[in-house]
Order: structure tokens, then sequence, then C-alpha cells
């Protein structure tokens, strides 16, 4: 399979997570998943108010700089490890 093909398998996959993973966990994969779908966040950081979505503006802006298949390539690695954790 292609690096995009298992990509798309484990986002589907950790959405079957039998239990929620932490929310650093969460975060670490979000950031991920938009680098590797959007590339660099090149958006305004939210407000000070809107805790969730700076949570994850923060999250997205750690991962600047990584391409596209690198973030792909540790996207599926981290959901891998959070399907072994958890089970599905």
């Amino acid at each position: 399979m292609s690096v995009q093909a298992d990509f798309e398998k484990a986002a589907e996959n950790v959405k079957k997570l039998k239990t929620k993973p932490t929310d650093d966990e969460l975060k670490e994969l979000y950031g991920l998943y938009k680098q590797s779908i959007v590339g660099d966040n090149n958006t305004e950081c939210p407000g000070m108010l809107d805790l969730k979505a700076k949570a994850k503006w923060e999250a997205w802006n750690l991962k600047k700089g990584l391409s596209k298949d690198d973030a792909m390539k540790a996207y599926i690695a981290k959901a891998n490890e959070m399907i072994q954790k958890y089970g599905m």
C-alpha cells in the first residue's frame, strides 16, 4: 500500500479506539493530521478565550516544516501505537 492509503486507513482506525486517548495524544495526532492534509499552519492564532481552538492551533503549529509525507508516516506510527495501547 502507498503511504497515502496507509494514512487514510490509520485515520479511519483511530476513530474506532475502545478508550479515549489522553489530551496530549489527541493533540499530537491532530497536529500530524493537519500537517499531512494541509501542510504548514498559516492561519492566525485563535483568541485566548477559545482554549480548544488554541490548543489545536498550537499542536498543528508545532509540526511546521515537516513535509506532508513525513507527517503522514509519523501519523501512521502514532495511530498504530494508540491502536496497540487502547485496542479497537
